[in-house]
């Protein structure tokens, strides 16, 4: 038995799409991939955002990203942004699932209108846009080098953490569960689904933790391996399921927290 050492996590030339690249683990995988050689779109509401970080990963190579503006929470926005892709490129052989957001409020007082919120930006954009995708990712695919779906999922979504966010946690346990049944589906058609569920990592929504020392020391503590996530973290695992490494991977909830989801 012999292998390629040099091409076994190589995604160089791969076409790529990452929603909310324009911050924390959006842009993380972002400058994973095009450190890697791939041609990036990154997209959000923010194009500001993905403007900045597209400027500033372009400088890196020795791939190249595109911002695009797009929004994901209707579906409307989903098709638009699909459209929008179909018109540059052929076919897709990397989506990673990333935008999201969050509320909190006590559970008696939460609003309806946050739940739906975050449910339609967290759960059904994911379903819509990878629907409206996957001519392009089955064009992308083969059986020995399938399209590859990523959903960010959250150790939220595995262990009932009491933060306030309930549409939050309810929203990544059910990306969880979309997952295994996508991968179930698309296998055939040459296209993997996976999912990352990420603990504390530096973000928009980790903000007011970690930019407080005695706050983030607290949340350290918590964590079996006693530190917070970092960039090379996120794109270890993202190469790895992108790469030929990962392509007999799907179906597959990868925790990415430090051990918190292995903790009784």
């Amino acid at each position: 038995m012999s292998f390629d050492l040099d091409n076994l996590f190589s995604v160089e030339g791969k076409v790529a799409l990452v929603t909310g690249g324009g911050s924390g683990i959006g842009t993380m995988a972002t400058e994973a991939l095009v450190r890697a050689g791939c041609k990036v779109y990154i997209a959000s509401r923010r194009l500001e955002s993905c403007e900045a970080v597209a400027e500033e990963c372009n400088a890196m190579g020795p791939g190249s990203v595109t911002a695009l503006q797009a929004d994901l929470s209707t579906e409307e926005g989903t098709k638009a942004l699909a459209q929008d892709l179909a018109s540059r490129e052929d076919h897709l052989d990397i989506l990673v699932n990333n935008s999201g957001m969050t509320w909190g409020a006590p559970f008696d007082e939460f609003p309806r209108s946050k739940w739906d919120e975050v449910m339609a930006l967290n759960v059904s954009a994911v379903a819509d846009l990878t629907k409206n995708l996957m001519p392009l990712l089955r064009k992308g695919g083969t059986a020995d080098d399938p399209s590859r779906v990523v959903n960010l999922g959250s150790v939220v979504g595995t262990r009932p953490v009491s933060n306030q966010a309930y549409s939050y946690g309810a929203s990544k346990a059910a990306i969880h569960h979309l997952t295994r049944m996508l991968a179930n589906e698309f296998g055939a058609m040459h296209v993997t689904v996976n999912a990352i569920a990420p603990g504390p990592f530096p973000s928009r929504m980790m903000a007011h933790v970690i930019r407080d020392d005695a706050r983030k020391k607290a949340m350290e503590a918590r964590v079996p391996l006693h530190r917070v996530g970092e960039p090379e973290d996120i794109a270890g695992v993202l190469l790895m399921l992108c790469s030929r490494a990962g392509s007999y991977i799907t179906g597959g909830i990868i925790p990415l927290d430090g051990g918190l989801s292995a903790m009784p």
